[in-house]
C-alpha cells in the first residue's frame, strides 16, 4: 500500500499561472511525441494543459492518493483522450513499459535520490525518446518556501546535468524566467515568506511572466528562477 504524502499546498495556487503554463506548453510541445510518461502529475494541471501535444497514449504517475484521486477527476471530466493514471512511482512500472517521452515537471527536486531516479526513468525511455525536466534553479535560491513543500534542492545547469546519464544526449538546457528571478530573490532577502499568495502568484504570472516570455531569448535563456533540461537516449 502506497503511504507517501506529498506536503505542499501550493500545487492549487499555481494552477492558476496560465501564462506560465502556456510559457511551458510551447517551449515542450516539439518534445513531447508517442507514449508519453508523466511523472508526479499531482492535480493534473499540467496534465490537462500539455496533453493538448501529438502523442499517442499519456501515463499519469502519482504516489499521493488523494492527488492521485483528484488527478483522476479530472481526466474524467476533461474528457482527456487515451489518459490514464496510476497510484504510484516509477518503481511501479514493468520493464516492458517503455515511452517516447518521460516528464517530470517541477518534480525531480521532490525526489531525494535524483540520479537513481533519473537512472530508472532513462530504462524506461525508448531509443531517440525524450526526457524533459523543468525544476526550480539556483541553490542560492533556496529558501523556507522550497523547505515548506519539500524540495531537496534547487539545480544549476552544472548540477542537473550530473544527474542524467553519460548516455543521455542534453539537447535543450535553459534558464527560464529571468525577471521571475529577482522576484524570488526578493522573497528570499525580504519578504522571507514560507509560501506566497494567490495574489502574488497572479501578478508574477500577469506581469511578469510575458516579460520574461520576450527577455529570456534576448538573454539566450542565460539566467532565470527555472531550468529546462530535454535529452534525447541515443539509439
Amino acid at each position: 500500500m502506497n503511504e507517501f504524502k506529498y506536503v505542499g499546498a501550493e500545487l492549487e495556487l499555481f494552477a492558476s499561472a496560465n501564462n506560465w503554463k502556456n510559457y511551458i506548453k510551447f517551449l515542450l510541445r516539439k518534445y513531447i511525441k508517442g507514449n508519453v510518461l508523466e511523472v508526479g502529475a499531482g492535480i493534473g494541471s499540467n496534465t490537462r494543459l500539455l496533453s493538448s501535444s501529438h502523442y499517442n497514449n499519456w501515463l499519469c504517475l502519482e504516489p499521493d492518493i488523494q492527488l492521485f484521486n483528484q488527478l483522476k477527476d479530472l481526466i474524467a471530466l476533461n474528457s482527456i483522450t487515451n489518459c490514464y493514471s496510476f497510484n504510484g512511482t516509477i518503481d511501479c512500472l514493468s520493464d516492458q513499459q517503455l515511452f517516447d517521452s518521460i516528464l517530470y515537471i517541477d518534480v525531480l527536486e521532490h525526489i531525494h535520490s535524483d540520479r537513481e531516479e533519473i537512472t530508472k526513468a532513462y530504462q524506461h525511455l525508448k531509443a531517440d525518446g525524450n526526457l524533459i525536466i523543468l525544476s526550480p534553479a539556483h541553490q542560492w535560491l533556496f529558501t523556507s518556501f522550497d523547505s515548506a513543500i519539500g524540495h531537496y534542492r534547487r539545480y544549476s545547469k552544472k548540477t542537473l546535468k550530473a544527474v542524467m546519464p553519460d548516455e543521455l544526449k542534453v539537447i535543450k538546457l535553459a534558464y527560464l524566467d529571468c525577471v521571475g528571478l529577482f522576484a524570488s530573490l526578493g522573497n528570499k532577502l525580504v519578504l522571507k515568506q514560507s509560501i506566497p499568495s494567490l495574489k502574488q502568484i497572479k501578478v508574477w504570472d500577469k506581469f511578469m511572466v510575458p516579460i520574461s516570455i520576450k527577455t529570456d531569448p534576448l538573454f539566450g535563456y542565460q539566467f532565470g528562477k527555472s531550468i529546462l533540461l530535454v535529452g534525447r537516449k541515443r539509439f
